[in-house]
């Protein structure tokens, strides 16, 4: 174990009032961090397998649709999509039902690429949970669903505010 590693996290006392929230920021970004090392040895940076994920699971579907479901606006969404189209993992067409949009579908070259993110997903949630016992990450795993729920219930109630 590193030095940094064995080192107890102090809360700032500024989140004393919120040490959940904290915690599970602090959380996000290691997680987040430890993803992108990891998907960088795939060739792709943090985000574009999200996009990528949903297209091997729902096929072709508007650039503007893919940015609402991932929840991107759609200057970051168009950059992603260009990487990805410039690596050869998607192409993009015309919508038939609608010439002002695009299409964005995976290419037969990204199926490599699936089972290679497929690959550092498993190693990142060994990562996460390595010491965890079973019966701790299905409470665990309860949690965080209560969490996203409560937090998605909250984004709703903000946004018809």
């Amino acid at each position: 174990m590193t030095e940094a590693a064995s080192q107890k996290v102090v809360q700032p006392s500024t989140a004393a009032r919120g040490p959940i929230s904290h915690t599970i920021f602090r959380i996000a970004r290691l997680h987040r961090m430890l993803a992108g090392a990891l998907l960088r040895d795939v060739g792709l940076y943090p985000g574009q397998e999200l996009v990528m994920m949903q297209l091997w699971e729902t096929g072709a579907q508007r650039q503007s649709d893919l940015a609402k479901v991932l929840d991107s606006d759609a200057a970051t969404m168009t950059r992603t999509i260009q990487r990805l189209e410039k690596s050869g993992f998607v192409r993009r067409s015309p919508d038939p039902t609608d010439k002002r949009a695009s299409l964005v579908e995976p290419t037969a070259a990204s199926q490599v690429l699936r089972r290679q993110v497929e690959d550092v997903w498993a190693r990142l949630e060994e990562l996460t949970i390595k010491d965890m016992p079973s019966e701790n990450r299905a409470q665990l795993l309860d949690g965080m669903l209560a969490l996203e729920a409560n937090l998605l219930a909250a984004a709703e109630d903000l946004r018809k505010n």
